[in-house]
């Protein structure tokens, strides 16, 4: 009922004219909170520090002064008990959006999510519904502490039963956020932190992409760069840079990480004949190698060389003066296009 109410308030305020606003990411993403908030009266936040202090990074800032303490829940600190908790709400009808405060310390939730939260609708034959959303600020560049700069999207990407999606600019955010929270399954929605105050243009009355869509963010015909979160802005970069030297590079902005949009990537590489996938966590096992090995079947013929993949090294996360030299930048990228082209 909620997905279809928004969907026809979406219509009716695109008919009117499109309401476009300019704002950072962590604002369209407080924004959607509290548009999903007033569509909905089952839709609860709960987290470490989500109520008064709007949380560490000011995501839910105002929002338990508008909508109360019963709607916005300050919890203890204990990951387990809050997904927990946010299970038996949706058991009974609500769609809680939890708050992990930081990527690290989704890990003592695991259990919940991975043996409960994933496996409720199939082990009820789809009988139970848990409309669960988990954000999760995540990956580095902020200069952070220890279990603060992790990217544990394959670990959540790899259970079935579980979406995982990440935006890479405010309009994504404010819709994919909604989305999620409009979606019957359980969603793990990861902000990419380092970009919260990037700013762009939100068009609150849009009728958005489907969910887990690809986009193309720019054309090229050279190569592909495939991204999604923090590593899609570097490759905006990248491609850019590439341009100086002669080189027209595609940039697919992924969306999703589970399930995958194969089709649009497909498509770009069929046109290019090369692709390079980015992000942020290690390339060992992470999602980069399975579009790699997708991408290689589907697109064989059509190759001109091998997919390459770029990322962090297959070490744990360095202290923040380190954190340059870990994750992948303009420099990384540009020379796995150069090897990519020199075939």
């Amino acid at each position: 009922m909620a997905a279809a109410t928004s969907s026809t308030a979406a219509a009716s305020a695109a008919q009117a004219g499109p309401d476009v606003r300019k704002m950072p990411i962590a604002k369209a993403l407080n924004e959607s909170l509290r548009s999903a908030m007033e569509n909905d009266p089952k839709v609860l936040i709960m987290g470490e520090d989500v109520g008064k202090l709007g949380g560490v990074f000011r995501i839910t800032d105002g929002l338990q002064k508008d909508f109360g303490e019963q709607r916005v829940i300050d919890t203890p600190l204990a990951e387990s008990g809050i997904v927990g908790t946010a299970i038996g709400l949706a058991l009974r009808g609500y769609r809680p959006v939890v708050e992990i405060q930081f990527d690290g310390f989704v890990f003592p939730a695991y259990d919940q999510i991975v043996t409960q939260l994933a496996k409720m609708h199939a082990r009820a034959l789809g009988k139970i519904k848990l409309p669960v959303v988990i954000r999760i600020p995540y990956a580095g560049g902020i200069g952070a502490v220890e279990h603060h700069s992790e990217s544990p999207e394959a670990l959540f990407a790899h259970v079935a039963g579980l979406k995982c999606v990440s935006p890479s600019n405010a309009s994504d955010a404010y819709w994919m956020l909604r989305q999620s929270i409009e979606s019957d399954d359980p969603v793990i929605f990861f902000e990419p932190k380092r970009r919260y105050w990037d700013k762009g243009e939100v068009d609150v009355t849009a009728i958005p992409a489907p969910l887990h869509a690809a986009r193309v963010a720019r054309q090229g015909g050279d190569l592909t760069l495939a991204a999604y979160g923090p590593m899609v802005k570097t490759c905006l970069e990248a491609a850019t840079a590439a341009q100086e030297e002669g080189h027209s590079l595609e940039v697919v902005d992924m969306r999703s990480m589970s399930p995958i949009d194969f089709d649009t990537l497909q498509k770009s590489v069929e046109k290019t004949g090369r692709l390079v996938v980015v992000h942020e966590a290690p390339v060992f096992l992470g999602t980069g190698s399975e579009v790699a090995a997708r991408i290689t079947e589907r697109c064989f013929y059509h190759l001109e060389a091998p997919v390459l993949r770029v990322g962090g090294f297959h070490a744990p996360y360095p202290p923040a003066r380190l954190e340059d030299e870990y994750l992948p930048g303009l420099d990384r990228v540009l020379d796995a296009v150069d090897r990519a082209l020199a075939y």
